[in-house]
């Protein structure tokens, strides 16, 4: 039997309450109804505006980690979980980096990333568990996601999190939430009750999303992931990257695509490497090295390098 308590407190969360503006949309002919989750939806980006200040710090304590050799966690149920596995999914490939550096764990295992897995988020022990599972240190930042703020399963992974020294982050979508006292850092959009009465796979799973691309893209771009705006350490694994990749050379470098081909296969399908060559005038070893010497960084890279010539050639 439910707690009466519960349900109360359910209804007192802003993610869970009735949408005054939405009450008849059972009524409406279909092109109103989107109309309307248009409406709501376009709330949603201030929501998130809002929030700009934490996740800039949050961005810098995740780009921090990743420098001393730490990942990023990010764990949560349902559709949160789901969010969470999706973006650490699509980080190896846009930004070449090991599926370890960014994971994503979902309470009831892969099988709750397609299927409603009953009661895996009302187990504090589990998200415990599922964090030592993927051996956690003091190196990490894990995130936990949870629309209510209140998930157990949530809950426990950060207490334990603290637990192990790891730096704690919670996302949600209702202030001053219980998971936010269990965290150093809380982001928390609030986009408000939704189109359907709880269904927060709408408004707040969107603003969710919006935060998870903020802190892997912003941390990569501070890992000198990109050159410009461009994605000079996406992993070649498909046809249509090898083309990105030689467009990317070729914007970059002014070059013709057919050189470009030739660059990158010179660089053996590294583009970061090719770009470094031909703007330097390095051979493939010493661009490595002083890509190397630079963290990583092209545009670090390509200024030292540039500036040693200048001295040089002023002696």
């Amino acid at each position: 039997m439910s707690d009466p308590l519960s349900v109360r407190s359910l209804r007192n969360l802003v993610s869970e309450t009735r949408n005054p503006r939405t009450t008849d949309v059972d009524l409406l002919p279909v092109p109103e109804v989107v109309g309307r989750i248009n409406a709501e939806d376009k709330m949603v980006a201030s929501a998130v505006e809002a929030e700009l200040p934490v996740i800039a710090t949050a961005v810098e304590v995740i780009a921090d980690a990743f420098r001393a050799g730490g990942r990023l966690i990010y764990i949560g149920a349902g559709t949160s979980g789901r969010l969470g596995v999706l973006d650490a999914s699509e980080c190896p490939p846009t930004f070449s980096v090991p599926p370890s550096m960014v994971i994503g764990i979902i309470a009831g295992g892969d099988r709750a990333l397609r299927h409603a897995v009953e009661g895996a988020e009302d187990s504090e022990a589990q998200g415990a568990d599922d964090l030592a599972a993927v051996s956690l240190t003091e190196l990490d930042v894990v995130v936990g996601i949870a629309v209510s703020g209140r998930t157990p399963y949530v809950i426990g992974a950060l207490d334990y999190a603290s637990e192990v020294g790891a730096r704690t982050m919670a996302l949600t979508c209702n202030p001053n939430s219980l998971l936010s006292r269990h965290a150093e850092i809380s982001i928390a959009p609030v986009v408000g009750p939704e189109v359907v009465t709880g269904s927060t796979r709408l408004k707040s799973g969107t603003a969710q999303k919006m935060v998870l691309n903020m802190l892997t893209t912003a941390a990569m771009i501070r890992l000198g992931k990109t050159y410009q705006n461009l994605m000079v350490d996406l992993s070649i694994s498909n046809s249509k990257l090898q083309t990105r990749a030689v467009g990317i050379l070729s914007e970059i470098t002014g070059v013709e695509p057919e050189e470009a081909t030739v660059l990158l296969a010179e660089a053996g399908n590294d583009v970061k490497l090719a770009i470094c060559m031909k703007l330097t005038g390095l051979n493939r070893d010493a661009a490595s090295k002083v890509l190397a010497e630079n963290g990583g960084v092209l545009r670090k890279a390509i200024d030292k390098t540039r500036g040693t010539i200048c001295a040089r050639l002023t002696d």
